[in-house]
């Protein structure tokens, strides 16, 4: 599982502009299955989005295709984690301990 946290990198009136953008790819991205959970940052000065696939190599490619990084408004900070212990309706992602 990976945590990827959002920074913003430009001010808030251009990340606006791509808003639209991001939308629709975040929507594909829960569409396939990838992402879990998503939002602001409080402040908002970036977000965060909670995701699962095969690889760190993959999340790596999904983010490079954000909107957001290539318009050159935000940067990510991708942090793997097993998922030993979950909420129930999340018992799929829970990974072994070792």
């Amino acid at each position: 599982m990976f945590v990827l946290e959002l920074t913003y990198t430009a001010p808030l009136a251009d990340v606006d502009a791509v808003l639209p953008a991001h939308v629709a790819w975040l929507d594909e991205q829960y569409a396939a299955g990838t992402f879990l959970a998503s939002g602001r940052k409080t402040p908002r000065d970036g977000g965060v989005i909670l995701a699962v696939a095969g690889s760190r190599a993959g999340i790596e490619e999904i983010t490079a295709r954000d909107p957001f990084v290539e318009a050159g408004v935000c940067a990510y900070r991708v942090t793997e984690f097993a998922a030993t212990k979950t909420a129930p309706g999340l018992e799929r992602y829970r990974e072994p301990l070792g």
